[in-house]
């Protein structure tokens, strides 16, 4: 179920309160004037009389209710009247008071209830701030590895990109995700990564700056146009930051050199390639051994202390204990 935020103008909910109690008044003005016009056909069983105080008295308490009876209709026109006018008009009342109890009583309560449902279901799950051009290719991809619509969240401000965020059952927030009260109320810090890719470098840049000051220890993948601020992004506490026009450049000038370099560093990227890249902390049983005993894969690379490793490198000839390994294995 999607989470959406809504902004309105202070002035709307009044304006659209008024708008219902005119409507009403409106109804209740036609049943009136169509029982006066044909008061004649109406019977008072008090004093016999019909004044225009009980032609607004029978009015308003059939409109409400089905009447008391000291008041009936007894022609066939008055009858008529009160079945195909007033009983829609009686109808559509009771539907505006109950539309307006919503909106105004009841629907703030409700929306916070869902939200903290939703919230509540939020644990290790990725939140994508951007489904435009790269941010749909993400979630697009994400899905295809096997990450569930409902691990995923889209914070995107555009109409036409949340409906199509929606539409693939993902959680939706219509919000500024710059602003810690964004981030926050998709819950960040319980996230496992967030993927920034706001379509602009410095809305990209200071979304990352938002989310690493408030959740410092989840994983930021940012996504910069420009190369000049692939280091702000850094700066700002992107953990990865990936140039589209770079990567497209590498797999050109990887064709340039080989016919299937590009092919194969495509292939790792893609997720129904025939092979892949994984990474996974070491076992146990591993520890001591080489990058290159690998048994589940080709090991390529280690991740020490936050330092890279290459399987050339002396330090891969014995792993050791918090090492993060990197390897290509075959898809299934």
């Amino acid at each position: 179920m999607p989470l959406t935020i809504t902004r309105q103008s202070p002035a709307a909910p009044w304006r659209s309160l008024a708008i219902r109690i005119g409507l009403v008044f409106g109804l209740i003005g036609i049943a009136v004037i169509g029982h006066w016009i044909d008061r004649d056909g109406l019977i008072d069983h008090h004093d016999g009389h019909i004044s225009f105080g009980d032609v607004i008295y029978f009015t308003m308490i059939t409109v409400a209710t089905v009447g008391y009876g000291d008041i009936a209709p007894i022609s066939d026109s008055a009858r008529m009247f009160d079945a195909f006018v007033v009983t829609p008009i009686r109808l559509f009342v009771w539907l505006i008071f109950i539309g307006s109890a919503y909106d105004f009583l009841l629907r703030g309560v409700w929306e916070k209830w869902k939200m903290r449902r939703l919230q509540s279901d939020l644990h290790n799950h990725i939140i994508v701030a951007g489904h435009g051009e790269s941010g749909s290719e993400a979630v697009a991809e994400l899905l295809r590895r096997g990450s569930t619509p409902e691990s995923i969240v889209v914070i995107e401000p555009n109409t036409v990109a949340r409906d199509a965020a929606a539409a693939l059952g993902l959680t939706v927030m219509d919000a500024d995700a710059t602003r810690n009260t964004t981030l926050e109320a998709v819950c960040l810090p319980r996230a496992r990564a967030l993927i920034v890719a706001a379509g602009r470098d410095d809305t990209s840049i200071l979304i990352t700056l938002t989310a690493h000051g408030l959740a410092p220890n989840v994983p930021i993948r940012t996504v910069i146009k420009n190369r000049d601020n692939e280091q702000l992004a850094r700066t700002a506490g992107a953990d990865t930051v990936i140039n589209p026009a770079s990567f497209a450049g590498l797999l050109l000038a990887g064709a340039c050199h080989g016919s299937h370099i590009a092919d194969y560093m495509a292939d790792l990227a893609a997720v129904d390639g025939r092979v892949k890249l994984a990474q996974r902390p070491v076992r146990p049983d591993e520890i001591g051994q080489p990058l290159s005993s690998l048994k589940t894969g080709l090991g390529v690379r280690i991740y020490r202390a936050g330092q890279p490793i290459g399987f050339w490198e002396d330090g891969a000839q014995a792993l050791r204990p918090g090492d993060e390994l990197v390897e290509i294995i075959p898809s299934p």
